[in-house]
């Protein structure tokens, strides 16, 4: 990653021939982080438990012209996990420069009334 002063961004920042895992990349801080990291040159994948929004993304980030590639993927699944790992050994030759887990996970909360 090579940083200058001043001009543009893309031109202070390059994250050209780094590779990414975004996983919770549709939404939110997932979505922002994939598009970023893309933006300055990186070469992104994303999962997520959704197929049809993960399609979604993946259409709009291909008309941006921004390369990121998409698999669905639970990873509370350990088989899931297990395929998003070889997902990704064959999409990027086995070299992984970053990992960004924006994951939303959410349990059942106990409800306690003071009484």
């Amino acid at each position: 990653m090579m940083a200058t002063v001043g001009g543009s961004r893309e031109k202070r920042w390059s994250l050209a021939g780094v590779t990414a895992l975004v996983t919770g990349g549709c939404k939110g801080m997932g979505h922002a982080i994939v598009e970023e990291l893309a933006g300055f040159g990186a070469r992104v994948h994303t999962c997520a438990r959704n197929a049809a929004e993960l399609e979604d993304c993946r259409r709009r980030w291909a008309e941006k012209g921004l390369p990121v590639t998409v698999s669905v993927c639970d990873v509370a699944v350990r088989a899931d996990r297990e395929k998003l790992m070889d997902t990704l050994r064959s999409t990027f030759a086995g070299k992984l420069d970053i990992l960004v887990s924006c994951l939303q996970i959410s349990h059942p909360r106990l409800r306690i009334d003071r009484e």
